[in-house]
């Protein structure tokens, strides 16, 4: 029986990933529980050296993957269709779309649509604090860090792994990235180094998103029920969200995941209208289009700044963490982009993952974001003093000054389990994607092994008091990561290339190095 078993695994996994995965994960978690303060100290150093010293290569690298994607999309190349000429695409475009957000950043939305412009209002990077200004720079921070450039990071990971995937056959995993820079050698160590990274980042940055998020969860709870926060009520909401994610990674992504993510959407559709109808309606609108305009006028001159003059650390506490978090996941959300988008063209993909989300990302904050800052500024509420309490508390204390408050915040609520239950879903797809070698359709047994390992490791982490020291830790990938979608962008151009020029399908072999 045991040789049956070897042999299933051998046959259904890549071992040097999955083992070497798994042992990194059981280190850090281990070193993470039994020395958390000092790990988090080395992490977060590691990482601030890291932000000092290649903070201009992050600012430079997202600017000009943004610039990619956009020639690209309006190339020549962009009527080719990711699975072959006559391809379907496997999913509608609006089940598609809601995959995208909910697996993308819909929790995030959620979360930092009030705390965010709120934070940047008390604490303005060059405006008088609470002041006109202060709302102006708000929003356009708000939607600078939530637009443009974090899809475009998303889609240069998503795009090549379609393209090698569904027209090359290449395994749906962040080594074929760079088939077209050492060829076949993919299948050795240097692809096993690359998978191995992705891996693990995958699993600690949903592990802690779900350490982090039971913490929220229960912040509603309170606000609804009187739930105390406490660790044992977080370790059950992870047990929780875990069952439930299990049930729907093993479902598959036409059932569990599909039907969460449409449920989720629809939700977040709800609580949307309500505060637009139920808040400062006209404000709302002004608030989006001035705030379009914002963004485009000062765009460019953001997109390159380095270092901040009126505050130096400024840019390292928002801009550039935030393009190390979006490079960190790339590998989650962009593998999982690149499973759903079998069937679409270069130029459908580029356009439903980064202007449809941008927009409405914009109007989420121009709603959300733009009645916070309505309130405070009327002095109603005081929901700059509860985020700078607890940013999870900001959401809860504008639905307080609305109608209905009890039953919008439940809606809240509910919108942030389910994305949180995507999420740990959607990476647990991922995760055993890539051990498996890079297969759509892992086995079963395998994926309730990583999703119940991201519960696990979740709530260790929690009960320890490592949970930052791990999120810290996950940030440390987006340096070779970066590198790795540089890498990807070319080699992608180079492949286009050749396809166009034998107007077909090309042997995979050709998009070889000579």
């Amino acid at each position: 029986m045991l040789k049956n078993i070897i042999r299933d695994f051998r046959q259904t996994m890549n071992p040097p990933v999955f083992l070497g995965s798994a042992g990194l994960i059981v280190f850090f978690v281990l070193y993470g529980v039994g020395f958390s303060g000092e790990a988090e100290a080395l992490f977060s150093r590691a990482q601030g050296w890291l932000i000092d010293s290649f903070g201009w290569f992050y600012v430079l690298s997202a600017s000009a993957m943004l610039g990619f994607v956009i020639w690209l999309g309006l190339s020549r190349f962009g009527e080719i269709r990711l699975g072959g000429d006559s391809a379907n695409p496997e999913f509608g475009r609006l089940t598609w779309f809601t995959m995208l957000m909910a697996a993308g950043m819909g929790i995030g939305l959620v979360f930092y649509g009030v705390a965010e412009p709120i934070l940047h209002y008390t604490s303005p990077l060059d405006a008088e604090p609470r002041s006109e200004e202060a709302v102006r720079e708000a929003l356009f921070h708000s939607y600078f860090h939530w637009g443009l450039h974090p899809w475009a990071i998303y889609i240069c990971m998503a795009l090549p792994l379609a393209y090698f995937h569904f027209r090359h056959s290449l395994p749906l995993a962040p080594r074929s990235l760079l088939y077209p820079l050492i060829g076949n050698r993919i299948n050795g160590w240097i692809g096993h180094v690359v998978d191995i990274i992705a891996t693990v980042g995958t699993l600690f940055g949903v592990g802690t998103s779900l350490g982090l998020g039971a913490m929220q969860i229960n912040a509603g709870l309170e606000t609804l029920a009187g739930f105390a926060m406490s660790l044992p009520a977080q370790l059950v909401i992870i047990a929780a969200i875990t069952s439930i994610a299990t049930f729907s990674v093993v479902s598959g992504l036409h059932v569990g995941i599909r039907r969460l993510s449409e449920f989720n959407i629809g939700v977040g559709a709800v609580l949307l209208a309500f505060v637009l109808v139920a808040g400062p309606t006209i404000h709302i609108l002004e608030t989006f289009t001035a705030g379009i305009g914002t963004y485009l006028s000062e765009f460019v001159e953001a997109s390159f700044r380095v270092g901040a003059a009126s505050d130096p650390d400024w840019q390292a506490d928002w801009t550039l963490f935030y393009w190390v978090w979006w490079i960190s996941w790339s590998p989650f959300v962009g593998i999982f982009a690149a499973r759903i988008s079998h069937g679409r063209t270069i130029r459908e993909m580029i356009a439903g993952m980064l202007l449809a989300p941008t927009l409405l990302g914009f109007f989420w904050f121009a709603a959300f974001g733009g009645t916070a800052l309505s309130l405070e500024s009327g002095g109603i509420g005081r929901i700059a003093e509860m985020a700078l309490k607890d940013e999870a508390l900001s959401l809860y204390a504008m639905l307080a000054q609305m109608p209905l408050p009890m039953v919008t915040s439940a809606l809240a609520t509910l919108a942030i389990v389910v994305f949180f239950i995507t999420s740990s879903d959607s990476g647990s797809l991922v995760d055993v994607m890539v051990t498996s070698g890079g297969h759509p359709n892992p086995p079963a047994p395998y994926r309730i092994f990583w999703c119940v390992t991201e519960g696990v490791v979740a709530m260790s982490l929690l009960s320890a008091g490592g949970l930052i020291a791990m999120r810290t830790a996950s940030l440390t990938s987006a340096l070779p990561l970066t590198a790795l979608l540089l890498v990807a962008c070319v080699g992608l151009i180079r492949a286009l290339r050749i396809d166009a020029a034998t107007k077909g399908r090309p042997p995979v072999a050709t998009i070889a190095p000579d």
